[in-house]
């Protein structure tokens, strides 16, 4: 007989191009970020279903009994792309709340965000450059998006947004990045650079720095 309270839940990635790093088929980190996420509610199953990158055994039976923690962990569950795919970006940036750069790191660091198309991470001791290239298959899509961004900067800039990460658009790609491949640089819409520096990501401000990096596209994307 089935227990009612175990789930096993799949997940499937966006294709990693080229200049992005799985390891055992997820982002580095990933595994890590999981446990930390999920603790004893979750089970890593291995291999993985047919098909997708990732299964998840989840034992409801021990979720919290407080109902706003309760709450708190199923909104983890329901976001567990989220969590897979920003746990590099977390790693990363837990480092950068000490001020030092993780071991092993590349000068760029590219992370998939959706299918054959990533973002990039220069990290350094006291910041970290984070540098959208903005992609749109439709035309008319890229000159919103173009004029949406345009004034997206603008309003941070004159809304004295002082505690926020610093934001530039460019046409071009930032000189951060010069060494990427053409092909990992190509947009339509623009480059969007944002400066992480240790104060964004202290405390609490760390999942929620992770959380809005990870799903900015997909912001854009709901603004155009």
């Amino acid at each position: 007989m089935k227990n009612p309270h175990i789930l096993l839940l799949s997940l499937s990635l966006p294709t990693p191009p080229l200049e992005t790093v799985f390891v055992g088929g997820l982002p580095f980190g990933a595994i890590e970020a999981i446990k930390a996420a999920y603790g004893v509610i979750v089970q890593i199953l291995d291999p993985p279903r047919d098909g997708f990158n990732l299964t998840l055994k989840l034992n409801l039976s021990k979720l919290p009994q407080d109902e706003d923690q309760r709450h708190t962990l199923l909104v983890k569950i329901a976001s567990v792309r989220e969590v897979v795919l920003g746990a590099p970006l977390r790693v990363i940036l837990k480092h950068l709340a000490s001020r030092t750069v993780a071991p092993d790191i590349d000068q760029f660091v590219a992370l998939v965000h959706r299918p054959n198309e990533s973002f990039f991470l220069v990290p350094q001791a006291e910041k970290v450059t984070v540098v959208f290239p903005m992609r749109f298959k439709d035309s008319i899509d890229t000159v919103l998006a173009t004029s949406f961004l345009q004034e997206f900067m603008e309003s941070r800039r004159t809304a004295g947004l002082s505690n926020a990460p610093p934001c530039l658009w460019s046409q071009t790609p930032p000189l951060e990045l010069k060494g990427v491949t053409d092909d990992a640089l190509s947009a339509n819409a623009g480059f969007v650079t944002f400066v992480i520096l240790p104060r964004h990501v202290e405390g609490r401000k760390l999942d929620r720095t992770v959380w809005n990096l990870s799903t900015f596209h997909a912001y854009v994307n709901y603004h155009v």
